[in-house]
């Protein structure tokens, strides 16, 4: 399984230190834009997005926790390797999401939906042929810290069951709450790549912290 520590958490006037360190150590990194509107945070933008960008190689996870995930597309000057998430709950129908993906696969980067808590799993049936990646939320969107929640697991075995029936290549993430105590049942749930954010970067030796998940 994948780690991609979530830069929302790190010290943001060393970031640039962070992620040399970081760099060998992680598979990429997990980058929270949102717009203070689709959830209650407000926290980069484009700018942000290319700085990072030129100062690793490793693909970034860009989860957009914003109200209006089309405009973001042609601001973040994406990487074939890079991952474009947006939030399914943010557009009306199906014709927006479909098309939506294949703006995204246009510019040249990876599609991903992700799902908040309480949305129901079959919402993405529909586009699983059609993206990338999907991104299962184990907490509300919005804020580091909170505490996973166990309840979405059940999402993650029916991505998994839906995978095998349709034998589609799609990666399953998380993002939210993830730690030491319940990363080894999320990785033996077959899901393929998680966002950490406190239990990387509330430990002042970070790197030693992230070792320690894998």
């Amino acid at each position: 399984m994948k780690i991609f520590p979530s830069l929302i958490s790190s010290d943001l006037l060393n970031i640039q230190t962070t992620i040399k360190n970081l760099d060998p150590n992680c598979d990429g990194y997990h980058i929270d834009i949102m717009d203070d509107h689709f959830v209650p945070n407000l926290t980069w933008g484009p700018a942000f997005v290319r700085a990072i960008s030129s100062v690793t190689n490793l693909p970034l996870d860009v989860h957009l926790m914003v109200d209006n995930p089309v405009a973001w597309v042609d601001r973040l000057n994406l990487k074939p390797k890079d991952l474009f998430v947006f939030h399914i709950e943010t557009l009306d129908s199906d014709e927006e999401i479909k098309d939506l993906i294949k703006t995204v696969k246009i510019i040249g980067c990876k599609a991903g939906i992700a799902l908040n808590p309480e949305t129901p799993v079959e919402k993405v049936f529909d586009y699983l042929a059609l993206i990338d990646h999907v991104l299962v939320m184990s907490v509300k969107p919005g804020f580091s810290g909170q505490k996973f929640m166990e309840s979405v697991l059940s999402k993650v075995k029916v991505l998994n069951q839906k995978r095998h029936d349709m034998n589609l290549p799609f990666d399953i993430g998380m993002d939210g709450g993830i730690d030491k105590s319940n990363i080894a049942m999320i990785s033996e749930l077959s899901v393929d790549q998680v966002g950490v954010a406190s239990a990387i970067f509330s430990h002042k030796d970070y790197v030693a912290a992230l070792q320690d998940l894998y």
